[in-house]
């Protein structure tokens, strides 16, 4: 990123699942499974010390059906529930972040998806700012612009990588705003989204190159012969349905205050005690070494070990 302002945004529920899913769970000595905290806290601590970022917020989901579910009852239906011993850990989570007086954000019927997509836009309307979105969920890949980029954590957390616009169509071939046509054309099982049936990702991806977008598909149908005309032909409201489900929603009646969200020192004395009771002994030691932020220093370095 450049020297221009720097904007973190946190993507809180996608952190918690990756760090709860790829650390072994462990214990406090009092019983407290304390793995995803763990691990969301380490997140935080080397976001700070590393990116230095100017403005900072997390948001998370809330509890309830978004207006997804409304339209599709069906939609994430086949996700597995996630066990209650990652949904214990939230509270402390949040209380983390509060120690590291980092605005949260939230908004009913809606998920951290679009409240990200949305405090994304607002911010790119400064153009002092640039925003670099942390998360585990390739969906927010359809975000990125010139000004908005992705830290996407993998499976190895030591290796996160950064998504631009070129990234992205390393990755797929296509450029962030056609994620959610892609979507549309081949589905996304782990939110039960069905696409076209029998189009997978290749068939998508070559059609999207092509014709840019699902409404052009569908407008020279005529054009497209063998099966994959029948299949497109059989599946027109499904295609967009999926592509409405898949899309990330960026006007959501969220108001963003970018001074609200400065970045503050965080209190060093509230964190240690939280640590103590939550028994993270290495973390303490980084807190003992942690640089205070400074909104003149840059880090030159394009990936961050997170973790």
């Amino acid at each position: 990123m450049s020297n221009k302002g720097k904007f973190i945004l946190i993507d809180g529920n996608a952190i918690i699942h990756r760090a709860f899913h790829g650390l072994p769970p462990f214990k406090t000595s009092q019983g407290e499974q304390v793995n995803a905290v763990y691990g969301f806290a380490s997140i935080l601590l080397n976001i700070m010390n590393k990116e230095h970022p100017d403005y900072t917020a997390v948001a998370f989901d809330l509890k309830g059906p978004t207006f997804r579910h409304e339209e599709y009852k069906e939609y994430k239906a086949t996700r597995t529930k996630a066990p209650d011993e990652l949904y214990s850990q939230i509270p402390r989570v949040k209380e983390l972040v509060e120690a590291f007086k980092i605005p949260r954000f939230e908004k009913q019927g809606f998920e951290a998806d679009d409240v990200l997509g949305t405090l994304a836009k607002k911010a790119e309307e400064d153009e002092d700012v640039e925003t670099l979105i942390v998360t585990g969920d390739l969906d927010i890949l359809q975000l990125v612009t010139d000004k908005t980029m992705v830290y996407a954590l993998t499976q190895k957390f030591n290796e996160p990588v950064l998504y631009d616009r070129a990234k992205v169509f390393e990755r797929y071939g296509l450029t962030p705003s056609q994620i959610t046509d892609m979507k549309g054309l081949q589905g996304d099982s782990s939110d039960n989204i069905k696409g076209v049936a029998g189009v997978g990702a290749v068939t998508a991806k070559n059609l999207l190159q092509k014709y840019g977008n699902i409404e052009n598909i569908y407008e020279n149908l005529d054009e497209i012969t063998g099966s994959t005309h029948t299949k497109l032909s059989n599946d027109r409201e499904s295609a967009f349905l999926s592509k409405r489900l898949a899309t990330i929603i960026t006007d959501v009646d969220i108001d963003l205050d970018l001074d609200a969200c400065r970045t503050h020192e965080y209190d060093e004395e509230i964190l240690r005690k939280i640590f103590e009771e939550l028994e993270f002994t290495s973390l303490i030691k980084r807190l003992n070494t942690f640089h205070k932020h400074s909104s003149s220093k840059r880090v030159e370095e394009k990936q961050a070990t997170l973790f």
